[in-house]
């Protein structure tokens, strides 16, 4: 078990960038977005996920909530793969 993430079945990366240098340039509302999160999402990558969601849904909070559903799923996802499908978090949350 590598670092401190535990088990996943979720892509791991490594880095070369300050992840808290691109942390402080992300917007007030994502950075309290990211502080709360479930998973350990990438500034990079959350801030690129935020941007799609704004482009579909116009406005921040549908956008904030459209990274509630994709943080949902990919947990659902991960606990189906890691602790079987009868998991509660693995429920019917799964959508491809």
């Amino acid at each position: 078990m590598p670092g401190n993430r535990g088990q996943t079945s979720l892509k791991l990366k490594r880095r070369a960038e300050d992840p808290m240098r691109e942390f402080d340039r992300l917007p007030a509302e994502l950075r309290i977005w990211l502080a709360s999160a479930m998973l350990p999402w990438r500034p990079r990558s959350v801030r690129r996920t935020f941007d799609r969601a704004m482009a579909r849904v116009g406005n921040t909070a549908n956008a904030l909530k459209e990274l509630d559903r994709i943080e949902e799923r990919l947990v659902a996802k991960d606990a189906a793969a890691i602790w079987g499908r009868n998991h509660p978090l693995a429920t019917s949350r799964i959508r491809s």
